[in-house]
């Protein structure tokens, strides 16, 4: 509560000092940011489930592209990946499967990945070799899910034995996606409409499938270095068609009906967001940076947990920061690349006087690689300590 009025504060009071509101100085930022003409970029800032600020900036499309709504839909990259570990999650709480199942259970693999666990590909610390150098990219022109699994059955060794280090994969996300087809015995994009965006009254969540339209698609847009900026959509990319790692288009409007269902438990089985949000592979033990399940998580001494998560599809960027425990959340959808997101909500988070202690620069995490020591030792358990764990059914500590 103390937090809550801390902004409420901030927002009612700061004007009287600098003659400028903390809302009008988002504004402002965001301008600096998104030009009129240029791909832009749709924000919304909620505080106990009421929207403090939410505003559009720049285009659809620079080819007779409209200006951006709340209502446009966005290829949210690795967000997608919330949705996708819900769905397992789903799947396991109803008795489908095991979090401790290994992959070779369901699908034909090399002996060498076959004991790779669920909760491994949950929380990235499974060691499956990435798909792309498997693919053929001379008969594939948009990978699919099925593709990635395709690709792995030539792999044959893992990077690390399973559970033993992090290394953030969407490979593993992928064959989450086949397998939640496999246990559900409905398509991706179907079991998410029937246990999340139905629920929730979401209509314009759509998984991308190549040759299927979208209404009110953004287009994405890479910045040169010369500040012009080039089409970098699903026809530039043989991957950007992949479904469950990073296939996910929603509206902001939309995908704020998510957050508050994370923020007040609206789901009758709440246990999965609680899991998905707890920590399962710890990342860098200085920083108390953590692995959940959808989730990057932050749980530092002094400061609320916080999770949050970027995407990064073409020339999509976004991201999402919240602090759960005090229904604070800061979403971020983007169709070009150039601008530092996770640095914008770090200076969005001072103007409110958020503690920014809570929110740990992790760089583009699709491609962690290149910011992350991605063999370092993790820990591949939950939060729960020992004690607790005796308390629990085995269900809810089988992520360990």
């Amino acid at each position: 509560m103390k937090f809550r009025f801390q902004i409420l504060i901030s927002l009612f009071s700061f004007i009287y000092v600098s003659g400028q509101s903390p809302i009008n100085q988002i504004d402002s930022l965001m301008n600096s940011y998104y030009k009129p003409n240029n791909p832009g970029a749709v924000i919304a800032i909620t505080l106990n489930q009421v929207t403090l600020f939410k505003k559009s900036y720049g285009l659809t499309g620079l080819a007779g592209g409209k200006s951006i709504t709340p209502d446009d839909n966005f290829n949210i990259g690795s967000l997608t990946k919330q949705f996708t570990a819900f769905a397992i999650l789903d799947l396991y709480y109803k008795g489908k499967c095991s979090l401790i199942d290994s992959i070779g259970k369901y699908f034909k693999l090399p002996t060498a990945l076959s004991s790779v666990r669920i909760s491994q590909l949950l929380s990235h610390s499974s060691g499956i070799p990435d798909h792309y150098a498997f693919t053929d990219t001379f008969t594939v022109k948009h990978a699919t899910d099925k593709d990635v699994l395709a690709a792995v059955q030539k792999a044959d060794t893992l990077y690390f034995p399973s559970g033993t280090r992090y290394r953030y994969s969407n490979t593993a996300y992928c064959l989450l996606g086949m397998l939640i087809e496999k246990l559900s015995g409905m398509s991706y994009p179907a079991y998410l409409q029937q246990i999340i965006f139905g629920p929730l009254g979401i209509a314009d969540a759509t998984v991308f499938q190549y040759d299927k339209p979208i209404k009110n698609r953004v287009t994405g847009y890479d910045q040169q270095p010369d500040g012009k900026f080039i089409r970098a959509d699903a026809d530039e990319s043989i991957f950007f068609s992949t479904e469950a790692d990073g296939g996910l288009y929603i509206s902001m409007n939309s995908y704020l009906k998510w957050c508050g269902a994370i923020e007040s438990g609206v789901f009758s089985r709440t246990p999965m967001i609680r899991k998905a949000c707890q920590g399962q592979t710890e990342i860098d033990t200085a920083q108390s940076v953590w692995y959940g399940c959808g989730w990057f998580i932050r749980l530092a001494v002094g400061a609320p947990k916080a999770i949050y998560h970027t995407g990064f599809n073409g020339g999509f960027r976004t991201v999402v920061f919240m602090i759960p425990a005090q229904d604070y959340c800061i979403s971020i959808f983007s169709n070009r690349s150039g601008t530092d997101l996770e640095e914008l909500v770090s200076r969005i988070n001072n103007i409110l006087s958020v503690a920014d202690n809570s929110f740990i620069k992790s760089g583009p995490l699709e491609s962690f690689i290149h910011s992350w020591p991605i063999f370092a030792p993790c820990k591949e358990t939950s939060s729960f300590s020992n004690s607790s764990k005796k308390n629990l059914n085995a269900r809810d500590v089988e992520l360990n």
